[in-house]
Protein backbone atom coordinates (compact mmCIF):
# COMPACT_ATOMS: atom_id res chain seq x y z
CA UNK A 1 0.00 0.00 0.00
CA UNK A 2 1.46 3.37 -1.04
CA UNK A 3 2.07 5.68 1.92
CA UNK A 4 -0.51 8.46 2.58
CA UNK A 5 -1.75 10.75 5.26
CA UNK A 6 -5.09 12.67 5.60
CA UNK A 7 -6.45 14.43 7.77
CA UNK A 8 -9.87 12.60 9.04
CA UNK A 9 -11.17 13.85 11.92
CA UNK A 10 -11.29 17.01 14.73
CA UNK A 11 -12.13 16.45 17.86
CA UNK A 12 -13.65 19.42 20.41
CA UNK A 13 -13.84 18.54 23.99
CA UNK A 14 -16.62 20.45 26.14
CA UNK A 15 -18.24 20.31 28.99
CA UNK A 16 -21.33 18.71 27.80
CA UNK A 17 -22.78 17.86 24.75
CA UNK A 18 -25.38 19.99 24.93
CA UNK A 19 -25.75 22.91 23.66
CA UNK A 20 -22.38 22.45 21.75
CA UNK A 21 -23.51 19.90 19.32
CA UNK A 22 -27.24 21.40 18.41
CA UNK A 23 -25.42 24.81 17.96
CA UNK A 24 -22.40 23.21 15.46
CA UNK A 25 -25.44 21.36 13.22
CA UNK A 26 -27.76 24.53 13.50
CA UNK A 27 -25.42 27.40 12.60
CA UNK A 28 -23.20 25.58 10.19
CA UNK A 29 -25.84 23.30 8.68
CA UNK A 30 -24.70 19.74 9.57
CA UNK A 31 -26.02 16.88 10.88
CA UNK A 32 -25.38 13.92 13.29
CA UNK A 33 -24.71 11.16 11.66
CA UNK A 34 -23.37 8.73 14.80
CA UNK A 35 -22.72 8.55 18.35
CA UNK A 36 -20.20 6.01 19.21
CA UNK A 37 -21.10 3.85 22.47
CA UNK A 38 -17.49 2.70 22.56
CA UNK A 39 -16.11 6.17 24.42
CA UNK A 40 -18.11 5.27 27.40
CA UNK A 41 -15.47 3.48 28.56
CA UNK A 42 -13.33 6.51 28.59
CA UNK A 43 -16.21 8.33 30.67
CA UNK A 44 -17.16 10.49 27.50
CA UNK A 45 -20.18 10.93 25.53
CA UNK A 46 -19.73 12.02 22.15
CA UNK A 47 -21.48 13.25 18.71
CA UNK A 48 -20.13 13.66 15.55
CA UNK A 49 -20.90 15.44 12.49
CA UNK A 50 -19.25 14.84 8.71
CA UNK A 51 -17.72 18.24 7.06
CA UNK A 52 -17.85 17.05 3.64
CA UNK A 53 -15.20 13.47 4.06
CA UNK A 54 -13.83 15.15 7.15
CA UNK A 55 -15.65 14.53 10.59
CA UNK A 56 -15.76 16.75 13.45
CA UNK A 57 -16.19 14.97 16.67
CA UNK A 58 -17.65 16.98 20.01
CA UNK A 59 -16.92 14.67 23.33
CA UNK A 60 -17.44 15.14 26.94
CA UNK A 61 -17.32 13.92 30.04
CA UNK A 62 -20.31 12.41 31.76
CA UNK A 63 -17.77 11.35 34.81
CA UNK A 64 -14.91 12.74 36.93
CA UNK A 65 -11.14 11.66 36.77
CA UNK A 66 -11.19 12.02 32.36
CA UNK A 67 -8.34 12.63 30.17
CA UNK A 68 -11.10 14.87 28.82
CA UNK A 69 -11.90 16.33 31.80
CA UNK A 70 -8.32 17.06 32.88
CA UNK A 71 -7.97 18.88 29.20
CA UNK A 72 -10.74 21.08 29.85
CA UNK A 73 -9.82 22.28 33.61
CA UNK A 74 -5.87 22.89 32.12
CA UNK A 75 -6.98 25.13 29.20
CA UNK A 76 -9.88 26.86 30.94
CA UNK A 77 -11.98 24.96 28.14
CA UNK A 78 -10.26 26.41 25.20
CA UNK A 79 -8.81 24.60 22.05
CA UNK A 80 -9.33 21.64 20.16
CA UNK A 81 -8.76 18.22 21.85
CA UNK A 82 -7.47 16.39 18.96
CA UNK A 83 -6.20 15.96 15.33
CA UNK A 84 -7.43 12.20 13.85
CA UNK A 85 -5.21 11.54 10.56
CA UNK A 86 -6.35 8.22 8.49
CA UNK A 87 -2.82 6.52 6.97
CA UNK A 88 -1.35 3.77 5.66
CA UNK A 89 0.01 2.47 8.79
CA UNK A 90 -1.01 3.88 12.00
CA UNK A 91 1.79 1.51 14.17
CA UNK A 92 4.86 2.54 12.18
CA UNK A 93 3.56 6.29 12.47
CA UNK A 94 3.87 5.20 16.12
CA UNK A 95 6.76 4.19 16.44
CA UNK A 96 8.60 6.94 14.27
CA UNK A 97 7.01 9.45 16.86
CA UNK A 98 8.12 7.09 19.73
CA UNK A 99 12.11 7.40 18.71
CA UNK A 100 11.27 11.37 19.37
CA UNK A 101 10.22 10.67 22.68
CA UNK A 102 6.43 10.82 21.91
CA UNK A 103 4.75 8.58 24.04
CA UNK A 104 1.83 6.09 22.81
CA UNK A 105 -1.09 6.90 25.17
CA UNK A 106 -3.67 4.45 23.47
CA UNK A 107 -4.04 1.74 21.19
CA UNK A 108 -7.76 1.43 19.89
CA UNK A 109 -8.05 -2.07 17.83
CA UNK A 110 -11.61 -2.53 16.86
CA UNK A 111 -11.10 -4.72 13.45
CA UNK A 112 -11.26 -3.46 10.97
CA UNK A 113 -10.32 -0.23 12.25
CA UNK A 114 -7.31 0.20 14.25
CA UNK A 115 -5.59 3.59 15.80
CA UNK A 116 -2.87 4.92 17.86
CA UNK A 117 -3.29 7.96 20.34
CA UNK A 118 0.05 9.74 20.93
CA UNK A 119 0.10 11.28 24.08
CA UNK A 120 -0.75 15.15 24.24
CA UNK A 121 2.16 16.66 26.66
CA UNK A 122 4.55 14.85 23.96
CA UNK A 123 2.41 15.88 21.19
CA UNK A 124 2.45 19.49 22.59
CA UNK A 125 -1.02 21.37 21.89
CA UNK A 126 -3.56 18.66 21.24
CA UNK A 127 -3.66 14.49 20.87
CA UNK A 128 -2.72 12.99 17.40
CA UNK A 129 -4.41 10.19 16.34
CA UNK A 130 -3.09 7.89 13.59
CA UNK A 131 -5.95 5.44 12.02
CA UNK A 132 -6.59 2.67 8.99
CA UNK A 133 -9.67 0.75 8.82
CA UNK A 134 -9.90 -1.59 5.93
CA UNK A 135 -11.29 -0.06 2.82
CA UNK A 136 -10.79 3.45 4.22
CA UNK A 137 -8.12 4.23 1.28
CA UNK A 138 -11.42 5.61 -0.77
CA UNK A 139 -12.23 9.30 0.95
CA UNK A 140 -15.68 7.80 0.85
CA UNK A 141 -15.08 4.49 2.29
CA UNK A 142 -16.04 2.68 5.67
CA UNK A 143 -14.98 4.48 8.69
CA UNK A 144 -16.20 3.21 11.98
CA UNK A 145 -16.02 5.92 14.45
CA UNK A 146 -18.65 7.90 11.99
CA UNK A 147 -21.27 5.12 12.17
CA UNK A 148 -22.32 2.73 9.24
CA UNK A 149 -23.23 4.91 6.99
CA UNK A 150 -21.79 8.62 7.88
CA UNK A 151 -21.46 9.36 3.81
CA UNK A 152 -25.60 9.55 3.64
CA UNK A 153 -25.18 12.36 6.42
CA UNK A 154 -23.03 15.02 4.56
CA UNK A 155 -24.97 18.12 3.60
CA UNK A 156 -23.11 20.65 1.94
CA UNK A 157 -25.82 23.38 1.64
CA UNK A 158 -24.87 25.71 4.08
CA UNK A 159 -21.11 24.25 4.59
CA UNK A 160 -19.22 22.93 1.64
CA UNK A 161 -15.72 22.06 3.61
CA UNK A 162 -13.21 22.14 6.84
CA UNK A 163 -10.28 23.86 4.93
CA UNK A 164 -7.67 24.65 7.27
CA UNK A 165 -6.67 24.63 11.34
CA UNK A 166 -5.15 26.90 13.39
CA UNK A 167 -2.54 26.02 15.85
CA UNK A 168 -1.51 28.39 18.15
CA UNK A 169 2.38 28.43 19.91
CA UNK A 170 4.72 31.07 21.82
CA UNK A 171 6.93 29.15 19.08
CA UNK A 172 5.11 28.71 15.91
CA UNK A 173 7.77 27.54 13.74
CA UNK A 174 9.21 24.73 16.46
CA UNK A 175 5.15 23.61 16.82
CA UNK A 176 4.89 23.39 13.04
CA UNK A 177 8.60 21.57 13.05
CA UNK A 178 7.55 19.01 15.80
CA UNK A 179 3.98 18.29 14.47
CA UNK A 180 5.44 17.49 10.81
CA UNK A 181 8.19 15.16 12.36
CA UNK A 182 5.61 13.56 13.78
CA UNK A 183 2.83 13.31 10.88
CA UNK A 184 5.89 12.53 8.37
CA UNK A 185 4.61 16.18 6.39
CA UNK A 186 7.49 18.56 6.25
CA UNK A 187 6.90 22.28 7.69
CA UNK A 188 6.94 24.63 5.29
CA UNK A 189 6.96 28.74 6.46
CA UNK A 190 4.54 27.68 10.02
CA UNK A 191 2.70 24.98 8.00
CA UNK A 192 2.07 21.54 7.22
CA UNK A 193 -0.05 21.06 3.60
CA UNK A 194 -2.02 17.95 3.75
CA UNK A 195 -3.60 16.89 0.91
CA UNK A 196 -7.33 17.89 2.14
CA UNK A 197 -6.42 20.96 4.99
CA UNK A 198 -3.61 22.71 6.04
CA UNK A 199 -2.28 23.25 9.37
CA UNK A 200 -0.85 26.52 10.15
CA UNK A 201 0.84 27.76 12.94
CA UNK A 202 0.37 31.34 14.39
CA UNK A 203 1.98 33.37 17.78
CA UNK A 204 -0.51 32.87 20.75
CA UNK A 205 0.42 32.63 24.81
CA UNK A 206 -0.16 29.00 24.64
CA UNK A 207 -0.10 25.83 23.13
CA UNK A 208 -3.59 24.83 21.76
CA UNK A 209 -5.51 23.92 18.37
CA UNK A 210 -7.07 27.42 18.14
CA UNK A 211 -9.23 27.79 15.12
CA UNK A 212 -10.75 26.11 12.40
CA UNK A 213 -11.24 27.77 9.40
CA UNK A 214 -14.56 26.49 7.37
CA UNK A 215 -15.79 27.13 3.34
CA UNK A 216 -19.41 28.01 3.48
CA UNK A 217 -21.95 29.19 0.96
CA UNK A 218 -23.62 32.59 2.65
CA UNK A 219 -21.10 33.39 5.49
CA UNK A 220 -23.63 36.18 6.57
CA UNK A 221 -26.12 33.91 7.00
CA UNK A 222 -23.79 31.63 9.42
CA UNK A 223 -22.71 34.21 11.36
CA UNK A 224 -26.22 35.66 11.43
CA UNK A 225 -27.15 32.33 12.84
CA UNK A 226 -24.30 32.48 15.53
CA UNK A 227 -25.78 35.93 16.66
CA UNK A 228 -28.89 34.13 16.81
CA UNK A 229 -27.50 31.54 19.32
CA UNK A 230 -26.08 34.94 21.14
CA UNK A 231 -22.45 33.80 20.52
CA UNK A 232 -20.24 36.67 19.98
CA UNK A 233 -19.60 36.98 16.58
CA UNK A 234 -16.33 39.05 15.46
CA UNK A 235 -15.51 39.89 11.81
CA UNK A 236 -16.23 36.75 10.34
CA UNK A 237 -15.77 34.45 12.96
CA UNK A 238 -16.74 33.11 16.68
CA UNK A 239 -16.09 30.99 19.33
CA UNK A 240 -17.98 27.83 19.44
CA UNK A 241 -17.15 23.96 21.13
CA UNK A 242 -13.81 26.18 22.64
CA UNK A 243 -12.22 27.01 19.35
CA UNK A 244 -12.42 29.73 16.92
CA UNK A 245 -15.00 28.96 14.06
CA UNK A 246 -13.32 30.92 11.14
CA UNK A 247 -15.45 31.31 7.70
CA UNK A 248 -14.31 31.71 4.07
CA UNK A 249 -16.62 32.02 0.72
Amino acid sequence: MAPYMRLRQICLVAPQLAPVVSDIAGIMGLDVCYRDGNVAKYGLENALLPVDTILLEVVAPFKGGTTAGRFIEKTGGRGGYMAIFCCNDPDERGRNANAMGVRTANVIDHAPYHGVQLHPRDCRAAFIEFNHTKGSDDILGPYPPAGPDWQKFIRKDVTQALTGVEMQSPDPQGLAEHWGKIIGVAAGDAELKLPNAPFRFVKGASEIMSALEFQVADPASVLHSAKAKGLAVAGNEFLLGGVTFRLVA
